[in-house]
């Protein structure tokens, strides 16, 4: 019996395929505008998010160009490159996957951190803060903050998980060009935040914590969504 290994399909992906095939049969031609990000949402009843990740996917595979608070416009129409559109998850569902755990996760830190993983958070946030450190000294410090969490729980699986999606960011064409955007306009982590968790931990409180690291990671959502905005203002 013949068969095709059955595979994830990502709604981004089902979105980007379909305006793919409007491209290549001249539906949509060179140099139009597409729809708005709202509108694309509500047609495709799917979050504006995912509308997001598939519109640089389409970018990537050089189909459509994102014109930040202007809109999204078609290029020249060739053939997607499955290598380019990959079945990776995408950044905005790695970031609702960590609001869902995180949180949680930071929460059974609160009461098994030691002093040592404290300071390293602590060494964590002054890289962050300082205005001397590269950005990617910045983004470094940032995923080991979350790690050192992770860690913090002392089980293996939670700090597995929390590491591979963070290893996400950079495994993926869609993830590196979602966060090399968000450098060029200046977003960065927000270090004030990761103080408020880290003195939650410090103080071993739990729901403060916990508290702390869905606020975080809420805002990391909003603030990436109001950067990346297509739409006209």
């Amino acid at each position: 019996m013949k068969v095709e290994a059955v595979k994830v399909r990502r709604l981004y992906m089902e979105v980007a395929t379909q305006i793919e095939a409007q491209l290549r049969t001249g539906s949509i031609k060179p140099g139009d505008r597409l729809p708005s990000e709202r509108d694309l949402a509500v047609r495709f009843e799917v979050s504006r998010p995912t509308i997001r990740e598939a519109m640089i996917a389409l970018e990537i595979a050089g189909l459509v160009e994102i014109r930040t608070g202007s809109g999204i416009y078609a290029l020249e129409q060739h053939e997607l490159s499955g290598a380019q559109l990959d079945d990776a998850p995408g950044p905005f569902e790695v970031l609702e996957a960590r609001l869902l755990v995180e949180p949680e996760v930071v929460s059974l830190a609160a009461a098994r951190i030691s002093d040592e993983q404290l300071a390293d958070l602590e060494e964590a946030i002054r890289t962050m803060d300082n205005s001397a450190a590269s950005e990617k000294q910045k983004e470094q410090a940032d995923e080991r903050f979350h790690s050192t969490i992770a860690s913090a729980t002392g089980n293996s699986a939670l700090e597995s998980y929390v590491k591979w999606l963070w290893g996400l960011r950079n495994q993926s064409a869609l993830s590196s060009t979602f966060h090399q955007r968000l450098r060029d306009l200046g977003v960065h982590p927000y270090v004030d935040e990761h103080r408020k968790i880290y003195h939650a931990l410090k103080a071993r409180d739990p729901s403060r914590a916990r508290m702390a690291m869905h606020v975080h990671i809420s805002n990391a959502i909003e603030q990436d969504m109001n950067a990346l905005e297509t739409d006209n203002k």
